[in-house]
């Protein structure tokens, strides 16, 4: 167990022990307890958002990756200078290897590498290994880069928790869903300036500190099993993460396409990956989203 959940715990009990007065649900809190706890647990895994430690931008033709200062992606590990060679071309991407061959320690996908072809998306991405560092190649829009990870990283081992406001029930929020008669085509910008195509099916519409909010998901697919808000308030940048906020909602009751409501639960906001690592991607909120009224709800700023 981290030593950060005894202290997690402490002070999320301490948070929720005030809310009797408010009457609220006690199997609500529970759960919102036990999500906040899991959500923390979930950054601090062997390959969570602590362990990224670095993001390699790739370049068309050859690109050679390993430990010595010749390599186009040096990794910041010991062991064999040159591990292999990743090809960008327009058929796709290759793993070759390097003058002398693969070393005998690097893995792909759990076997010995081999030249083969690179799977960039899908369910089972090509994954490379070596020592502690786990590494594959990520697309945004037109661009490939080598995602790395350390499962030793500083980030991960020093990890003490997260910090959050207290529960208030006034945030857990039956909205009216409102669908686009066309869902909106829409450029999506994130963090590196990278702008990808995404879809936005329609409104959630809710009163808050005596104002009308609307706020717009994206989704990259009609299909999509879940909604995610990009939000920007008050709080951003001061007692919370200055480039934004997430907030992941369970689909209208009528679906997308029909008009409905849909439960958004601010207790549940929670940082975007850039608050815990530089190596990360994360898509900026529209301007939609972006709202005058500071919302005292959900995770606060990361302490590193």
């Amino acid at each position: 167990m981290h030593k950060y959940t005894t202290l997690a715990v402490l002070a999320l009990l301490a948070s929720f022990f005030h809310l009797r007065a408010f009457g609220e649900d006690q199997s609500y809190l529970s759960t919102l307890q036990q999500w906040r706890l899991q959500h923390a647990a979930s950054l601090s895994t062997t390959d969570g958002w602590l362990t990224v430690v670095g993001l390699e931008w790739l370049k068309p033709g050859n690109n050679t990756f390993g430990t010595a200062a010749d390599n186009s992606v040096r990794l910041g590990a010991p062991g064999s200078a040159h591990l292999g060679i990743i090809h960008v071309g327009q058929g796709g991407l290759q793993l070759q290897a390097p003058t002398g061959g693969f070393p005998a320690d690097f893995q792909v996908d759990g076997h010995a590498a081999k030249n083969q072809e690179i799977v960039v998306e899908g369910p089972k991405p090509t994954q490379f290994t070596f020592g502690t560092l786990t590494f594959f190649v990520i697309r945004r829009g037109d661009q490939t880069a080598l995602r790395i990870k350390d499962s030793q990283a500083p980030a991960r081992l020093g990890f003490h928790g997260l910090q959050w406001y207290a529960p208030n029930p006034s945030y857990k929020i039956e909205a009216k869903w409102i669908p686009y008669d066309e869902p909106k085509q829409v450029g999506i910008q994130n963090v590196v300036g990278i702008v990808t195509p995404g879809l936005v099916p329609g409104v959630a519409r809710f009163k808050i500190q005596d104002q009308i909010i609307s706020l717009e998901p994206t989704v990259q697919s009609l299909n999509a099993k879940s909604l995610l808000f990009v939000i920007r308030d008050a709080t951003s940048g001061k007692t919370t993460y200055a480039a934004s906020r997430f907030l992941h909602a369970e689909l209208p009751d009528h679906g997308l396409l029909k008009p409905g409501t849909i439960l958004l639960d601010f207790n549940r906001l929670e940082n975007p990956p850039c608050a815990f690592t530089p190596y990360a991607t994360c898509p900026l909120p529209p301007d939609s989203n972006k709202l005058k009224v500071a919302l005292e709800v959900g995770e606060r700023n990361y302490a590193h």
